[in-house]
């Protein structure tokens, strides 16, 4: 038995016929990329990704120097304030018989020995005073410049100190003017220093931590102090100078002088 439809077939009402196939037109062909396309988006992808990488380290480095710089300085500065004190409680040395000590017989860099207050910056401001102005010196407190003289004594005591980074101890000098008070205390004295005058300078001016500054021949009669710091703060193009004058000293046994007394 045939199964091919019968001759007398007829499709239902409803049948539609299937479209027809229409031929399948060749695809185009793409436009070939012109010479050196590839080679230029891989240099360009190239030196995106340089300069991302840049940016992150440049970052990095940002945030050591903001943070890690100072987060470094302020523990290095509490070890050197606990080697003040731990040797303030030790018997002072003394120079051999007949020998007049008016400052270290040698410098002992980095070594802390007095601490500075400046009520301008803050009624808690205590930073130590170590030998030395290096950057390791400096990273653990304010910088005495061993060639000057210690606190207290005829000359200048000239001091440095980083204003940005590092600890900054003098990040906010620059709010210091004449009549503010720079205390420094040592084992034994109180020494309230009066501020005279603030100056800009050129970082080659070292004239300014002469025994009498701006006086190279002159011999100092007073008891003098400067300090020095960068100038701006985020920059070294220049210095901050402050110069001050000893006006009174005090024994440690008396107590803190009332400047610092009325702090609290």
């Amino acid at each position: 038995m045939s199964h091919d439809s019968p001759p007398d077939y007829v499709p239902p009402p409803d049948y539609a016929p299937p479209p027809p196939v229409r031929p399948r037109q060749p695809a185009r062909s793409r436009r070939a990329a012109p010479a050196g396309a590839g080679t230029a988006r891989t240099a360009v992808r190239g030196t995106g990704e340089l300069l991302i990488t840049a940016g992150l380290v440049l970052l990095l480095f940002v945030a050591y120097q903001l943070v890690w710089t100072n987060f470094e300085a302020h523990r290095a500065q509490g070890g050197v304030a606990d080697q003040i004190r731990d040797d303030w409680q030790r018997p002072p040395t003394t120079p051999p018989a007949g020998e007049v000590q008016k400052g270290p017989r040698a410098v002992d860099f980095g070594k802390g020995f007095a601490f500075m207050h400046i009520p301008r910056l803050g009624k808690n401001y205590a930073v130590p005073v170590v030998q030395g102005v290096g950057l390791d010196d400096l990273a653990r407190g304010i910088g005495h410049y061993p060639r000057t003289v210690m606190p207290g004594h005829v000359g200048n005591f000239a001091v440095a100190g980083h204003r940005a980074t590092h600890g900054e101890p003098f990040a906010y000098l620059d709010k210091l003017g004449k009549g503010d008070l720079v205390i420094v205390e040592t084992r034994t004295d109180w020494f309230v220093y009066r501020m005279d005058r603030v100056r800009i300078v050129q970082p080659t001016d070292t004239w300014v931590i002469d025994p009498v500054p701006g006086k190279p021949d002159a011999r100092p009669t007073q008891q003098l102090i400067t300090l020095t710091t960068c100038n701006p703060r985020w920059a070294s193009t220049e210095r901050l100078i402050v110069f001050g004058h000893l006006e009174s000293r005090q024994d440690k046994a008396d107590g803190p002088p009332p400047q610092l007394q009325r702090r609290a």
